[in-house]
């Protein structure tokens, strides 16, 4: 009976022990990993909404007679073109500010046409003419005033005088030949309506700013841009 007391005395003396230990120490070992867990899980959590709104960022003021250049991402005509219309466009170099890129290249550009005239059948010359109208920078649009690039086709009235006056000469003398005089006052007011017709069929002329082309716009007025620091 005795030895059964000692066996037991003994077990509890080395159970008791790890049973205590293990009681002390798993709480501050769960509380060590949740810990870990925390730091780990703060350090690769995105950003909140609230981090991004103060990111450092710092304000650049491009000054009026800056040079933006451009590329024009669509086709624009003078027949096809209205006043008012918006285009896309990027931007084809950065703008740099004190060493500072503060419009990249590639930026997005809103154009719009100014300015858009059919060519006339006669006398009236295509026009057309667009300008900046706003320009992305991180996602942030930015209002843009600036020069305008323009295109006028050719004026055709020397052009359609020859082939007015061609057709006239060319009907008086085919009237002259076939009745004399009374024939060939005939045969020029006829030969003149030949001819302009021809002038009216053939002096069409329109201006396009194909897709890719590269144009360049000055700023006139200053303008500010905020860029992530």
């Amino acid at each position: 009976m005795v030895q059964g007391k000692s066996f037991v005395v003994m077990v509890l003396s080395v159970v008791l022990p790890l049973a205590l230990d293990g009681c002390t120490t798993s709480p501050s070992a769960a509380k060590d990993s949740d810990s870990t867990k925390t730091a780990a899980a703060a350090k690769n959590e995105p950003k909140s909404a609230l981090g991004r709104l103060f990111e450092s960022r710092k304000e650049f003021v491009i000054p009026d007679g800056t040079t933006i250049r451009v590329t024009v991402d669509e086709t624009l005509s003078s027949d096809n073109s209205h006043v008012g219309d918006i285009f896309a466009a990027s931007t084809s170099e950065p703008v740099v500010i004190d060493g500072n890129v503060v419009i990249p290249k590639g930026a997005k550009v809103s154009g719009r046409v100014v300015d858009a005239k059919e060519s006339g059948r006669l006398h009236v010359p295509a026009r057309l003419a667009v300008a900046l109208n706003s320009i992305e920078v991180d996602s942030k649009s930015y209002d843009v005033q600036s020069s305008t690039y323009s295109l006028k086709g050719r004026n055709h009235n020397k052009r359609n005088l020859g082939f007015i006056g061609g057709g006239a000469a060319g009907g008086a003398l085919i009237g002259g030949l076939a009745g004399g005089g009374a024939g060939a006052l005939i045969g020029s007011a006829v030969g003149a309506g030949a001819g302009t017709a021809g002038a009216a069929a053939t002096g069409k002329k329109e201006v396009t700013l194909p897709a890719e082309t590269r144009l360049s716009f000055r700023l006139r007025q200053p303008l500010a841009v905020s860029v992530k620091g």
